[in-house]
């Protein structure tokens, strides 16, 4: 189906609510306006009464494809995402084997290609050994880097000064971080398992990953991205001493920093 015409929508669109119609073609809106019933269409709606909103971008998502697919599906989650209104996702490296490589990089897009129901983007993953794969990423079809400063899954940690450096120095495209200092985080292991044994529940977490790891991890991020003039998102701020290291002064076409 190459041409719809939506007529007589509440079209919710840059912070307004208009009554409207839209014109689709070949997937893509050709032209949104008023009066717009004599344009040639496969299909007409008739959206009277009812709201047209944009689709949601999800910056974040995790579709487990490859490896762990036993949980989920890039199909299965692109489906979920577009019932719920998200026509575009970026998903993470770190399934299983995690995305470290261009090669393993274009097997997720393969596959998204052949089944997903939504746009997509998925992220490339650093680790204190793949710097200069990393940089190969063409940022014109790849949504940016993830960099995980404090270890999560897999071999995805990036704990070097020098290469966290290379990395915002040399991108040239988006970098997504996930800030909990490597450093604090053993320390508080430890001390957490001197009190509480070697298997400490899952609500001595924020006693381990606490106010310090976010932040002084956090920090160092915007101090490197603003050294280096880079883009940069952090994603899951979870602390009130993190939120002041954003700048909200700026017009928001003028900012480079996110979280």
């Amino acid at each position: 189906m190459k041409k719809i015409l939506i007529l007589n929508a509440n079209i919710v669109n840059e912070g307004r609510i208009s009554s409207g119609d839209i014109f689709i073609e070949n997937g893509f809106i050709a032209e949104i306006g008023q009066n717009l019933s004599s344009k040639p269409a496969d299909k007409i709606i008739d959206a009277k009464g009812k709201y047209l909103i944009p689709g949601v971008i999800d910056d974040q998502v995790h579709f487990r494809e490859p490896g762990l697919t036993h949980k989920a599906t890039i199909y299965s989650e692109a489906k979920a995402a577009v019932a719920g209104g998200i026509t575009s996702f970026m998903e993470m490296p770190n399934t299983v084997p995690n995305t470290l490589t261009q090669e393993l990089l274009a097997e997720k897009y393969a596959r998204a290609a052949q089944t997903s129901l939504a746009n997509y983007s998925f992220f490339m993953g650093v680790s204190n050994d793949n710097l200069q794969e990393a940089l190969k990423t063409d940022p014109q079809n790849v949504c940016g880097l993830k960099v995980f400063m404090g270890s999560s899954t897999g071999n995805m940690l990036v704990d070097n000064e020098k290469t966290l450096e290379e990395i915002f120095k040399n991108a040239g495209m988006l970098i997504a971080t996930h800030c909990e200092d490597e450093q604090t985080i053993q320390r508080n292991t430890a001390l957490a398992k001197e009190k509480y044994g070697e298997n400490p529940s899952a609500s001595i977490h924020p006693i381990i990953r606490n106010e310090e790891a976010c932040y002084k991890s956090s920090s160092m991020a915007v101090a490197l991205a603003k050294k280096f003039n880079s883009r940069l998102h952090i994603l899951h701020i979870s602390t009130e001493e993190e939120i002041s290291l954003f700048d909200n002064s700026k017009p928001l076409s003028e900012k480079k920093d996110y979280c």
